[in-house]
């Protein structure tokens, strides 16, 4: 990793053949992708089968290899079902880490040697790949004693790829502004791991609403399928499983639904083509 990437192309601009784009999905808001020539694992979850506190993990078994191939983490923010130490235990100590300003020093106690902090407007070099942290809607804090730190959104470009990574948020004015830089990808979180949403979250109505104004080729729903509390058992398929399928109706109202890829837990989907171009790109009204 490092500094100094060239600046991405605008929407419009002449650019050469998209690349492939593989994204895998492993559960809750686990993701491995590939952007160019940069893989890049997200938010990693990979204790399958067993408890996270209160909570267990309902996805497939991964395998430590997928994870273990990818050239960076990137942790959105500091709450246990996205910064799970044991998981990233299980990559390596010396695996390079991006985490929230703030928590560099709690990431080196627990004996993490390749640790960068990022805050808003950040941006780092991931072989040829450039990493923004943007703002995210959330709470930033770890229970049940700390640290905070701002919760955060990436924006990955590669040469060819644009891909806006939510983390954890709310809806917020500002997603417009990402919509300028032609995404390819957004992955949205749909849901959460109860039977209910609290503050900083999105539902799958408004996941829909936050499509419109990213207005990206693609859209993957994450954020579900994964972790559930142990003692709600008969609210388990209507939360862990409809999520997504809500987010495509939704979108489907506003006419967006041919843009939803709905992946699997475990599965992968490689996203190949063009994408529109500034002058196709309308968002419905």
């Amino acid at each position: 990793m490092g500094e100094g990437a060239a600046p991405p192309q605008k929407a419009g601009d002449a650019i050469p053949v998209r690349a492939p784009m593989p994204v895998t999905f492993l559960g809750h808001s686990t993701v491995v992708l590939t952007v160019d020539a940069a893989r890049i694992l997200v938010d990693p979850m990979l204790r399958s089968g067993v408890g996270v506190g209160m909570l267990r993990w309902m996805a497939p078994a991964v395998a430590p290899a997928v994870a273990r191939a990818s050239d960076v983490v990137l942790i959105s923010h500091l709450h246990n079902d996205h910064l799970d130490v044991p998981s990233l235990w299980r990559l390596g100590r010396r695996h390079p880490l991006v985490v929230p300003r703030g928590a560099g020093p709690m990431m080196k106690r627990r004996g993490f040697t390749d640790v960068t902090e990022m805050g808003v407007g950040d941006s780092l070099d991931v072989n040829g790949t450039t990493v923004t942290a943007v703002f995210a809607d959330h709470s930033g804090y770890r229970p049940p004693f700390g640290p905070k730190a701002p919760a955060l959104g990436f924006i990955l470009e590669g040469p060819t790829r644009r891909v806006y990574y939510a983390g954890d948020t709310d809806i917020f004015p500002q997603m417009a502004e990402f919509a300028d830089r032609g995404l390819d990808l957004a992955l949205l979180p749909v849901w959460g791991w109860g039977p209910n949403l609290g503050p900083g979250h999105l539902d799958p109505v408004e996941a829909a609403r936050a499509l419109t104004l990213l207005d990206p080729r693609w859209a993957v729903p994450v954020h579900w399928g994964g972790l559930w509390l142990r003692v709600l058992r008969g609210e388990r398929r209507r939360r862990l499983i409809d999520p997504p399928r809500e987010f495509v109706e939704a979108a489907d109202r506003l006419g967006l639904a041919e843009r939803v890829v709905l992946i699997e837990p475990g599965q992968t989907h490689t996203f190949e083509g063009e994408p529109r171009t500034s002058s196709e790109s309308e968002t419905p009204g």
